[in-house]
C-alpha cells in the first residue's frame, strides 16, 4: 500500500521548524503584529498551498523565493488561484529580504494599511448591569 501524503498542517508544521534565512529574517518583522498591528501566520495552508506567510484578516499572502523561483509556470498558477480565491499574494526574493528587510516590511505596511475599526458592540454587549 502506498505511503498517504503528508497532511498540509503536518507539512506546515515541519517547514516551520526550518525556515530560510530570508524567512527567518522576515518573520522578525512580521511577527507579534509589529506591521500596523496585523497578526501574521507562518507556513499556513491555504489548501492545496502552504504560504509562507499569510495575513487572514487582510488575506494577504506574502512569499519569499530563491532563484529556482525565477519564471515559474507553477507559482504564477498557484497565485491566480490564491487570488481567485481572494487573496492578495506579494513575492519578493530572498536577496531582497536579506539585504533590504526594512524596504520589504515597509512594502508590505504600505500594501495593509490601517487595521480597520472594531464594528460597535451589539445591543447588550458590556452591559455589566451597572447602576441597575
Amino acid at each position: 500500500m502506498p505511503r498517504a501524503k503528508k497532511s498540509a498542517l503536518t507539512q506546515a508544521r515541519g517547514m516551520r521548524r526550518i525556515p530560510t534565512d530570508a524567512e527567518r529574517k522576515l518573520w522578525s518583522l512580521l511577527r507579534r503584529r509589529q506591521i500596523r498591528g496585523w497578526y501574521f501566520r507562518r507556513q499556513h495552508p491555504i489548501p492545496p498551498y502552504i504560504a509562507d506567510f499569510a495575513c487572514i484578516e487582510a488575506k494577504l499572502v506574502v512569499e519569499v523565493d530563491g532563484g529556482q523561483h525565477n519564471g515559474s509556470s507553477y507559482d504564477a498558477a498557484r497565485d491566480r488561484r490564491m487570488k481567485n480565491a481572494g487573496w492578495r499574494v506579494m513575492r519578493f526574493w530572498n536577496t531582497d529580504v536579506l539585504s533590504n528587510p526594512e524596504g520589504v516590511a515597509r512594502m508590505i505596511w504600505e500594501v495593509l494599511g490601517p487595521l480597520p475599526d472594531p464594528p460597535p458592540p451589539s445591543a447588550g454587549e458590556g452591559d455589566w448591569g451597572v447602576g441597575v
